[in-house]
């Protein structure tokens, strides 16, 4: 399949998904061979990528901006100040003048139908590095990692215990659409979006495996190969933070819930975290944690994204050529 944009974890199907986790894998292991004079990736030579972020970020800048870098394009980081978007200029001039510019956009923004209208206007590929509805980067690096710790999705069930928000809807789409279970544990008024919801299971139904929505994080979380949460209150709840502690605090990623998990389950957390609050110092720092593998599996996820969409390279190829798919 040709994937022209990534705007929505519903872009990829499961085959693509696991053809782009397999060249994530590759580029993971070609980056590690460059420390012993292996050729550097060219599969974004004389390509310019704008990096547009209206969001603060740590990990997704970095990680895309290097990302770019390691494949031979040119990254291009812009903020909100840079630019004119919304502000007497509108979101569709803007992407029309820049798919001029340049060969990708990559945007961290608020809502989706902002980035769907850049999309619409640029002519060129542009990737959801986070909108406030989904955030498709994230759940591939987290299939990664979860299949570096299990070497496949069947017979899988991963829990998310938390806010259903961007980073719940986006591992309810992915993980549905490669046979993981998955299980969202909210508390009451903080469910992820139904619409969403009808689709994972809509997925998970067609790929073996199951989703589950519920209040109860201790029933969540028996037997589950992976727990994972996120913050309480993401970029721009900030004033909803005292509010949400009170209500999210049953919900702590801490050991009585690992004590249910199984035996080799694993913990992630899409950072940053706050010790003591949606996660326990001890589980975020201790043996189960794969969060900083997790953290740095988004760089190689996102280099196989941009050698996908802007690279032109085909989902799999990159794995095909090192003889790993």
């Amino acid at each position: 399949m040709t994937v022209r944009s990534l705007i929505s974890t519903t872009d990829l199907s499961g085959p693509d998904i696991v053809a782009l986790l397999d060249d994530a894998a590759t580029l993971r292991a070609q980056r590690s061979a460059l420390t012993s004079g292996g050729p550097a990736p060219t599969l974004l030579a004389g390509r310019t990528v704008a990096l547009i972020f209206e969001k603060p970020s740590t990990r997704t800048r970095v990680s895309f901006e290097v990302g770019v870098a390691e494949l031979g394009g040119r990254p291009l980081p812009l903020s909100s100040a840079d630019l004119q978007l919304g502000r007497g200029e509108t979101v569709a001039d803007t992407g029309a003048v820049l798919g001029r510019y340049v060969q990708g956009l990559v945007v961290r923004t608020f809502a989706q139908a902002r980035l769907e209208e850049l999309a619409s206007a640029s002519g060129v590929p542009v990737i959801n590095a986070l909108t406030d509805e989904e955030h498709p980067c994230q759940a591939l690096a987290d299939l990664l990692t979860v299949r570096d710790a299990f070497g496949t999705f069947a017979g899988r069930t991963l829990t998310y215990v938390g806010d259903g928000n961007n980073v719940a809807h986006s591992l309810l789409l992915a993980g549905a659409a490669v046979g993981l279970g998955v299980r969202i544990a909210h508390p009451d008024g903080y469910a992820p979006d139904a619409a969403v919801v009808a689709r994972a299971r809509a997925l998970a139904e067609a790929h073996g495996s199951e989703v589950t929505v519920t209040t109860d994080a201790a029933a969540a979380a028996e037997g589950t190969h992976v727990l994972y949460t996120d913050v309480w209150a993401s970029m721009g709840q900030e004033a909803e933070q005292a509010a949400r502690a009170a209500v999210f605090a049953p919900y702590t990623l801490d050991g009585a819930l690992v004590a249910r998990a199984a035996d080799d389950a694993i913990v992630l957390h899409c950072l940053p975290a706050h010790r003591g609050e949606e996660i326990a110092a001890d589980v975020l720092d201790g043996p189960r944690s794969r969060v900083f593998d997790q953290a740095e599996n988004r760089l190689h996820a996102q280099k196989a994204v941009l050698a996908m969409l802007v690279g032109g390279s085909q989902p799999g190829a990159i794995a095909a050529a090192e003889g790993g798919g």
